[in-house]
């Protein structure tokens, strides 16, 4: 099970969003959280979303069609420590904005290091969405590197979120076609709902 998806654009802005009707499942994380991989791997295409070797190198939101009514929405990293405090501010305003403001925003796909767990950051975003009742899906990625006895520790280590996590791996495919279903089952309800044109 993958998710075809094609690129369209980025921005910079909200402003500078794309106007269409499209219900927006976005993708936000930590720059070391391995999105780009998780994007790559969901769509089963290698290019989608361009993988650096530096953390922090999406700077915008990029705009994927998914489909005649769907859109990914690949969000800039955060936490990212060799970048200015001007330029992370900036990201960080567009990201908060975008999650705030989107009216096309349908679902947040959170990826969090499932060694590490949610910290300040992951709590404050889903805490925005939450109260804008956006549906929320967690996923613990990264798995591939846990032990035993750390698997068993992910559900206390994420339960602030109150989000049960799926577990998985970009590099061993674990959990991909879990995560791809739970992200199609809320896309068609959102589909379904028709968002408002921005």
């Amino acid at each position: 099970m993958k998710l075809a998806a094609r690129f369209v654009t980025s921005a910079f802005t909200v402003e500078g969003c794309p106007r269409w009707d499209r219900a927006e499942i976005a993708f936000a994380g930590r720059s070391n959280v391995g999105k780009s991989s998780m994007l790559n791997a969901l769509a089963g295409a290698r290019g989608l979303a361009r993988i650096s070797r530096t953390p922090g190198r999406t700077r915008s939101l990029n705009f994927f069609e998914l489909g005649d009514s769907l859109a990914l929405v690949d969000l800039p990293g955060y936490g990212y420590a060799a970048m200015s405090h001007a330029e992370a501010a900036r990201i960080a305003a567009l990201l908060k904005n975008y999650l705030r403001l989107r009216r096309n925003l349908a679902l947040l796909v959170m990826l969090i290091d499932a060694r590490r767990g949610p910290g300040a950051e992951e709590r404050e975003l889903a805490a925005v969405v939450t109260e804008r009742g956006i549906d929320l899906i967690v996923a613990a990625t990264k798995c591939d590197k846990l032990r035993n006895a750390e698997r068993a520790a992910v559900p206390r280590l994420f339960a602030p979120l109150g989000v049960a996590p799926v577990l998985t791996s970009s590099r061993d495919g674990e959990g991909i076609d879990q995560l791809c279903r739970r992200i199609l089952h809320y896309a068609g309800r959102a589909a379904a709902d028709e968002p408002a044109r921005e």
